[in-house]
């Protein structure tokens, strides 16, 4: 009996997609080998928290983040087609929370404390950040959208520029960005070039990016309504902005647009917003072909600060505990002896 189901398990993994197949691989790895390392090191305490079954077979995640009233939320309905739970404009800074937009069998919100539960989804590890972060996200699900049958959106709190509200936040706001950044397959940074500015708080998120540079687009919205001239301006000084808080060999890659469903306000670049927003478009749809390298790459990169944190806590530990004197070489021993005997004869 136990050679059939063998032969059944290697025929349902042949079913698999190769998402599927190199997500059982890689967790099984994972959760024999190096979970057991990063226990004993306390990795998930000091940096990000141990991965779940959910991280490995979640869908590619994009991550958009950006300053308050930059046109998120309405891009984000723009990439779907149609509106989803809790996208109400408001005038407002009421969307203080992480979102996560999936596919689902029928339109809800699940609030978070129920969604960090759900298993097979990449929420569970939300749960180390406690209860104060937990009452600021919520998973929502949408029918019926091509964009999620392949994606997950997270959508982030629009960030402000005060420091008031970063005391209120209540949570790890970096950390937290760091979290979703590790997990993403692309972070879409939103800017308004009617109003172009980036606050401490954004740079700091944006710095927390670090080692995640390659998956950043940059997005500047809103841009029909300025000039040619004066969005020249804006994109130099939004490439130079980025240039000191970005640091990547490559230039970054910045889409000019209007992402939302209403004409242009002014429409002398009409083709070149038609032309960037396909190539959006385009970027944003070939995740999932892509998404089976990037999960290899994510898990060697873990794997690699694993090994490096684990040689430095074993360093760390023997410094501390090694309370031999300074090593003297016999050589040095001798010759101090052979000295002191010739003065003592003389």
């Amino acid at each position: 009996w136990f050679s059939s189901t063998e032969d059944s398990r290697v025929e349902d993994e042949e079913n698999l997609e190769p998402r599927e197949f190199v997500g059982l691989h890689l967790s099984k790895i994972y959760f024999q080998k190096v979970l057991p390392l990063e226990q004993a090191y306390m990795y998930d305490k000091f940096h990000t928290p141990s991965w779940t079954e959910g991280d490995f077979n979640s869908k590619p995640i994009v991550l958009v983040l950006g300053q308050y009233s930059v046109g998120k939320t309405t891009f984000i309905s723009h990439l779907l087609g149609k509106t989803y739970p809790g996208s109400h404009i408001s005038p407002e800074p009421t969307t203080d929370r992480f979102v996560a937009i999936c596919d689902g069998a029928k339109e809800r919100v699940i609030p978070g404390n129920a969604a960090v539960m759900q298993e097979g989804k990449p929420f569970q590890t939300l749960k180390t950040y406690g209860s104060q972060l937990l009452n600021r996200f919520e998973c929502v699900e949408v029918p019926d959208s091509k964009l999620l049958e392949d994606l997950i959106l997270i959508d982030s709190p629009g960030v402000l520029s005060g420091e008031k509200q970063r005391i209120e936040r209540g949570y790890d706001f970096s950390g937290l960005v760091r979290h979703w950044a590790e997990r993403s397959e692309r972070i879409l940074l939103i800017f308004d070039a009617h109003k172009l500015d980036i606050s401490d708080e954004l740079k700091e998120a944006i710095l927390s990016l670090k080692g995640n540079e390659d998956k950043i687009r940059c997005v500047l919205n809103k841009a029909d309504r300025v000039g040619t001239q004066e969005l020249m301006r804006v994109y130099g000084a939004l490439l130079w902005s980025l240039g000191k808080v970005v640091f990547t060999p490559e230039v970054m890659r910045i889409f000019i647009g209007s992402f939302w469903d209403k004409p242009y306000q002014r429409t002398e670049l009409a083709d070149l917003f038609d032309a960037e927003k396909k190539s959006l478009m385009g970027d944003i749809k070939s995740l999932p072909q892509n998404s089976t390298i990037r999960k290899i790459n994510e898990f060697a990169k873990r794997l690699r600060h694993v090994k490096v944190d684990r040689q430095q806590l074993i360093e760390q530990y023997v410094q501390k505990h090694s309370n031999f004197p300074p090593h003297r070489s016999r050589h040095h021993h001798h010759h101090h002896n052979h000295s002191h005997r010739r003065r003592h004869n003389r």
